[in-house]
């Protein structure tokens, strides 16, 4: 990619224009709504971070539960296990990940959940719980 990527708030977008989403070749920022995977894992190489615009995400650690309202934001380290929810209603969000990361995600959105430990082990990623 050769050009930056400018996407304006919601209310000052186009009728139809695309959520935020711009890829490139260490990172990937794109605006989601919905929950994570529902179980505590780790990603051993790669960080994630999310940016909470609307609603409330409510996120999981190994030692404790934080709630992210809209303006937080959280960044989790590589070899950090984590998890997130929507808390109560509808929520968006920017993701800010890997391209492995990405891969995974699209992966694991694909294939029955028995398979989800095998796939995320072949992206050095594995669930802890």
């Amino acid at each position: 990619m050769d050009h930056p990527i400018i996407v304006p708030e919601k209310q000052a977008r186009a009728e139809g224009q695309s959520p935020i989403m711009a890829t490139g070749k260490t990172f990937d920022v794109q605006e989601w709504s919905g929950s994570g995977p529902g179980y505590l894992h780790v990603h051993h190489s790669d960080d994630e971070a999310w940016h909470v615009l609307e609603g409330t995400l409510t996120f999981r650690f190994r030692d404790r539960t934080v709630e992210a309202p809209a303006g937080t934001t959280v960044f989790a380290p590589a070899g950090v296990a984590h998890d997130y929810y929507e808390a109560g209603g509808p929520t968006r969000y920017l993701i800010i990940m890997t391209p492995r990361l990405r891969e995974l995600i699209a992966t694991l959105q694909t294939a029955p959940f028995q398979e989800h430990n095998a796939i995320m082990r072949r992206f050095d990623s594995e669930i802890v719980e």
